[in-house]
This record gives structure tokens, sequence and C-alpha cells, in this order.
């Protein structure tokens, strides 16, 4: 087992020209994940969680920055190195159904990255890896010949799974995965996601804004705010230790099944920055209860808190 994480990005930027100027959705962001562990991002709509998962995958083109896969920048590959480098980088959208063509069958979906990467030519062979690609993810193979629609939203994104999964990859964007599903249907979901994980070595990036699902499912999480990685902690130290405002207020708002042990909720005020050419500022300032001169002023830095904990405010220095 190599000491090189996975997946390195740094200093990952993506803009968007618009009418009014350029919108910095991802905004210098560096993290790095290692072999067969889990980052978590969270943050609320908006913040550039998916825009960051779709730029390492070079579904958008990053506008700067670097993304090394096994230590190999994928930004520099040629459109046909790229071709061949997706079937070790993967997706599995949010939306179990624009994500599927509903013209084709359950095992033509799952057959297509086979077909179009020439991985198996045999059409029995091929047939074969779907039923066992099916099986894998819990589809009973009575299935393969049903088309999307014809199904409830938790086999969709089990479909999903099966096709982000044909090549063997080693390494996963899961975007909201399950934000789409029923509470019941999500933990099936995120269960078999696990298992998957340990029996095949997987390394995911899984966007969520779902802070309880997050906790349970990641090694470490990162918190983004407005294209600006802000906090990055293991998932314990995190939950235990929230340091920036933002992830205080974020975590205030999950829900506890319990009357004696509510927690204080922190409800944020004030006008959200325009991430359209943004000053050199906290990005948070206009909503933070701890907001000073300085913040208004200067943008902070990742520091370390603690090992493994990274956050970008003034308070914490």
């Amino acid at each position: 087992m190599s000491t090189q994480p996975l997946l390195e990005v740094k200093n990952l930027k993506k803009y968007f020209q618009t009418p009014k100027g350029m919108l910095h959705a991802v905004d210098d962001v560096t993290f790095s994940i290692d072999h067969g562990k889990t980052l978590g991002v969270v943050g609320e709509s908006g913040c550039g969680k998916s825009t960051t998962g779709r730029a390492i995958l070079r579904l958008l083109e990053p506008t700067s920055g670097e993304v090394l896969f096994e230590g190999q920048d994928v930004l520099k590959l040629s459109k046909e190195q790229m071709r061949r480098k997706r079937t070790e980088m993967q997706i599995i959208f949010q939306d179990p159904f624009s994500s599927l063509n509903p013209r084709k069958t359950v095992g033509q979906i799952i057959a297509d990255p086979l077909k179009i990467n020439k991985i198996i030519r045999d059409p029995n062979a091929r047939l074969e890896r779907v039923k066992e690609l099916m099986e894998t993810v819990g589809l009973a193979n009575r299935l393969i010949n049903t088309y999307p629609h014809e199904l409830d939203g938790g086999r969709r994104q089990r479909i999903g799974i099966a096709r982000a999964l044909a090549l063997n990859p080693k390494f996963i964007v899961c975007d909201e995965p399950v934000s789409a599903l029923d509470v019941s249907i999500q933990a099936q979901i995120l269960n078999l996601m696990k298992e998957l994980q340990k029996k095949m070595g997987l390394t995911y990036m899984f966007i969520t804004h779902d802070l309880s699902v997050v906790n349970h499912f990641s090694d470490d999480i990162a918190v983004m705010y407005l294209g600006k990685l802000i906090e990055m902690a293991p998932a314990e130290e995190l939950f235990a230790h929230p340091t920036h405002p933002y992830t205080q207020a974020l975590l205030s708002a999950i829900p506890i099944p319990s009357l004696d042990n509510r927690r204080e909720r922190i409800l944020l005020k004030g006008e959200i920055t325009s991430p359209i050419e943004p000053p050199a500022a906290c990005r948070f300032a206009n909503r933070c209860a701890y907001a000073t001169e300085k913040c208004h002023g200067a943008e902070p830095q990742l520091k370390e808190v603690s090992p493994g904990h990274v956050v970008s405010c003034f308070l914490s220095e």
C-alpha cells in the first residue's frame, strides 16, 4: 500500500463568466483523500461541492489548479488519455432518473461502459458481467430487461452504482447519491456503498448537505462555503470540536430525536456575499456573529488548529 494519497487536489479553481462578471464557483480548494477512505464534502446549496467533484473528473474543465490521481496530474492529460483514465474515476449522480437513459433497459445501461471502453467485446461475456454487477448491487436478474421508469428510486440508484462499478474504478465521486431517496431506502444504499468500499477497496468523495448522513459515512469531512474550503477534519473531531462559526451553525441544525437533549439552534442572519467577483475578505463575515473589521478587510487562510484539523477563520488564531 503506497503512502501517497490516491487523490490530491491543489489550488483548484473553477470560474464561470457571467454578464455581471466572473463567478467564483470553486476558489482555491486543496485537499487529499487516502486509498480506501471517504471524504465527505458538506455545505449549503450553491457552495461549490458538486462543481468541485465534476472539475476533478473534468466533466467541467477547471480554470486552474492541479488534480493528482496516483501522482499524475489529470488536468494535463489529452482527451484520449482522459477517456482511458475515467475507467478509474467514476461518478454516481444525484438524480437517479435523469442520469439514466429512459430508452435503454437496465442491462443496456450497465453494459454501456463495458461496450464504449471496449473492455468486454463478447456479448455473452458482457451479459454475464452485467448480471454479476446487478447481483453486487442487489438488483434481481429478472429486472435486466426493464426500463428505469418501471422502477422505484432505490432501484434506479442501484443501477447508477452498478454502472459506476462496471469498469472497476478506484475512485468514485458520489454526488448526493441518496438525497432524492426515501429515508428507509437511503440507509440501504449507504450500507451497500459502505459494503462495496470494504470489498473493493474503493475511495469515495461523498458530496451531501445532510450532516447526519456524512458523520456515519465519512472518515474526514470538508466544509465548503461560497466556493471556499473553510474547515476540514476527521469526522469525529469535526463533530466534537467544530471551530468555524459556519460549521457550528450547520451542526446546530441537525435534529436530535430527544426532548431533553435539545441543542441551541444557531440562526444565521445577514446578506450572503455574492460569489461574483467576491471581495478579498472572509466570505462568511456578513453572516457571522463574531466578525471583526479584520474579517471584512482580509481573507483568512487555512491553518491547522489540531492534528489533521484545519480551519480558515481569524478567531481560531
